[in-house]
């Protein structure tokens, strides 16, 4: 079982950017932009009301879902320590917040949801079981495919080294952008680009785990890949099983791919909204 990851908690501001994307449909995009006026996000934040009278700030709440998690087979004791951390109700809707510990997932806008507690806690448990992870205690260099609100980047900004989280809809990226500049998360950048195209510049990744399900992987995801890594992405199965978790370990002579749980993940879409 992975050790606890030594890494300390972050201290400095998130990096923000926008990739530059080529027009679509006759539409200019905006080129590489600096960073985004951090104060203003972290006051806009700040201004937002908390959700109060339910408990739900109380180390306890977060203590009962992690037990509910290891009774249901999760062993990670990694994955725990940063759910014990980040409070899951601080990036979802305050009138979803009384939810934000159950094992559900909830609507975030535009078609999207936050995944299960299990679902993520599952997916990096996976991550930490390649073989890097376990040599070396923690994720390495992350690469995120869909952002979301934020949650599960919190997460892996915890559990790596440095985070790259990359997110189409620009209304989420700014949901995030919002979430997570309270935390000041060192060492993670979120990007507003085409997640299936990965971030070339700053390939390769050891570690990379996507929020949304194609029918094949991006070759451009196993490109990034380093020797060593490890991938953790659904992906239809065949057949017409529906959405599995898919791994894939690349060594020096290529790309193993295993199967493992079903699960149910917004489609993989290309481009940037």
């Amino acid at each position: 079982m992975s050790r606890r990851s030594g890494v300390p908690p972050a201290r400095f501001p998130l990096a923000l950017d926008r990739l530059s994307q080529p027009a679509s449909a006759g539409t200019a995009r905006e080129t590489l932009r600096p960073q985004r006026l951090l104060a203003a996000a972290a006051q806009d934040a700040a201004r937002q009301s908390a959700p109060s009278g339910l408990g739900l700030d109380s180390a306890l709440v977060r203590q009962r879902m992690v037990d509910r998690l290891r009774a249901e087979g999760i062993r990670c004791e990694p994955v725990f320590s940063a759910m014990l951390q980040v409070p899951r109700h601080a990036f979802v809707d305050t009138a979803l917040a009384g939810q934000a510990y159950e094992d559900t997932s909830l609507p975030i806008g535009h078609g999207q949801t936050i995944s299960k507690p299990s679902v993520v806690a599952r997916m990096i448990e996976l991550l930490f079981e390649g073989a890097r992870a376990r040599t070396h205690g923690h994720l390495g260099k992350v690469l995120e495919i869909g952002t979301g609100c934020g949650y599960q980047t919190a997460l892996l900004a915890r559990l790596g080294q440095r985070v790259l989280s990359i997110e189409r809809l620009r209304p989420l990226f700014d949901k995030a952008t919002a979430n997570l500049a309270p935390w000041r998360l060192d060492a993670v950048r979120l990007v507003h680009g085409d997640g299936m195209l990965g971030h070339p510049p700053n390939a390769p990744f050891d570690s990379i785990i996507a929020a949304a399900g194609g029918e094949v992987l991006p070759q451009a995801w196993l490109d990034q890949l380093s020797v060593g890594g490890r991938l953790v992405a659904p992906m239809q199965g065949g057949r017409g099983t529906g959405q599995v978790l898919v791994v894939v370990e690349r060594s020096a002579t290529g790309w193993q791919h295993t199967q493992h749980e079903a699960v149910h993940f917004v489609p993989l879409k290309s481009g940037v909204l």
